[in-house]
C-alpha cells in the first residue's frame, strides 16, 4: 500500500516537472537556435524563394539517374540488411558475425550514398539541402519564417545585433 502511493506520488511529480517549466526552456531554445539559423544568408534565401524539389522534375542524365537510385537504394537496403546479418548470426550462434556484418552493411550503405551524391552532382544536393532546410524552419517557426521571409536585410542585421 505504502510502495503504491510513492509510486503514484513520483509518478505525479514526474508529469509536472515535465509539463512544467524544463519542456518550455527546451522548445525555447529550439526556437532561438531556428531563428538564429533562419537570419543565415542560405537559410533565408530558402525561405524567400520558397526552395523545392523542381531540379528533380527536369530531365536527368544516365549519371544523375544512376545516383538517384543508388541513394534511394541505400537508404533501401539498410535495415532489412540488418535483420539479415543478425538473424545470420543467430542461427549460427555466432556473434561476431552479427558485431562484424552489422557495421560493414551500414559502411556500404554510406559508400553507396556517397557514390550516389557524387553521381548526381552539388546541384541535386544543393537542392535538397535548400527544401529541408526550409521545412525544418518553418515547422519551428511556424508564422514567424513569414516575417523572416517580408522583412529586409537591413533590419535582420539590426535585429542580429541586439542579441
Amino acid at each position: 500500500m505504502l510502495t503504491g502511493i510513492i509510486r503514484s506520488g513520483l509518478k505525479s511529480l514526474s508529469v509536472e516537472l515535465w509539463k512544467g517549466n524544463q519542456s518550455g526552456s527546451i522548445l525555447s531554445i529550439i526556437k532561438k537556435a531556428a531563428l538564429y539559423f533562419a537570419r543565415k544568408e542560405f537559410y533565408r534565401n530558402a525561405i524567400n524563394e520558397r526552395a523545392d524539389l523542381s531540379v528533380l522534375k527536369e530531365k536527368r542524365t544516365a549519371a544523375v539517374s544512376i545516383g538517384l537510385f543508388l541513394i534511394v537504394f541505400s537508404y533501401l537496403i539498410v535495415i532489412p540488411a540488418f535483420f539479415v546479418v543478425g538473424l545470420i548470426s543467430a542461427w549460427l550462434k555466432k556473434p561476431m558475425v552479427g558485431v562484424i556484418g552489422i557495421p560493414l552493411v551500414y559502411g556500404l550503405s554510406w559508400l553507396l550514398l556517397m557514390l550516389g551524391m557524387y553521381l548526381t552532382g552539388p546541384r541535386y544536393a544543393k537542392a535538397l539541402g535548400r527544401w529541408v532546410s526550409r521545412i525544418i524552419l518553418e515547422k519551428i517557426l511556424g508564422d514567424e519564417a513569414k516575417t523572416i521571409r517580408t522583412l529586409p536585410q537591413e533590419d535582420l542585421e539590426k535585429d542580429t545585433t541586439k542579441n
